[in-house]
């Protein structure tokens, strides 16, 4: 399913698609490490590399999806850190919605099953069950700059793609960080940091329905001007 070192640039980056359902079947260290060198060479303004990455794996992470789907299901509010903004609205929306549908469809979950509807968006919550998560953080000095969230979503782009071409399957999400105090506390994540995104990790399962989903883009024409060209 997901890729091997010798595609090229524009495979990985055409086959690559998220990936919600993992084998049980550790990743070796020195492969994450691989992958994170890879992710690293992406671009930040000034050379500030402002990311950091705390990899997660076994009990720690046990605990993690614990505390997490314990306080979502208590009623905890959202506490993460780094601002979510207003919800989705018009085209945007759409294309939440559309996504949804397309998973959903997959999976085989019907609008008006709420078990099964609820129990996919704890999957969020408890790391989709990957055996590994990435949690990216950056330096808390660097509050306030929009380079730096930008530049920990060029990094965190560059780790899914090397990640696919290495055979590892990830996808980016904000449920496994929403409940920050539960991560910072089992992942050791010191206070000069901020907690930005979640990115599970792990060896694609094939026979998982949702993998096999190839969300809708935009085409050239719709997200592009061009501006001077004969």
């Amino acid at each position: 399913m997901s890729g091997t070192p010798d595609q090229t640039y524009a495979e990985v980056v055409l086959g690559r698609r998220s990936i919600r359902g993992y084998l049980e079947k550790p990743v070796p260290r020195a492969l994450i490490e691989e992958v994170l060198a890879l992710a690293m060479r992406a671009p930040s303004s000034m050379n500030t590399q402002p990311w950091h990455f705390h990899v997660i794996t076994g009990e720690p992470l046990a605990r993690i999806r614990r505390g997490n789907t314990e306080r979502i299901l208590a009623g905890e509010p959202d506490s993460r850190e780094f601002r979510r903004g207003e919800p989705f609205a018009g085209v945007h929306r759409d294309r939440q919605v559309e996504v949804a549908k397309q998973l959903f469809g997959a999976m085989g979950i019907e609008r008006d099953d709420k078990p099964a509807r609820q129990d996919w968006v704890l999957r969020g919550f408890r790391q989709f069950d990957a055996p590994v998560c990435v949690i990216v953080t950056y330096d808390r000095e660097l509050s306030g700059s929009d380079d730096t969230p930008f530049d920990c979503g060029a990094v965190t782009t560059a780790l899914v793609n090397a990640a696919w071409s290495r055979g590892l399957g990830c996808v980016i999400n904000s449920q496994g960080i929403m409940q920050s105090p539960v991560v910072r506390e089992h992942a050791g994540i010191p206070d000069d940091q901020v907690i930005m995104k979640a990115v599970a990790m792990g060896w694609p399962d094939p026979d998982f329905p949702a993998n096999a989903v190839v969300s809708l883009r935009k085409s050239v024409d719709e997200a592009a001007r061009f501006v001077g060209f004969d």
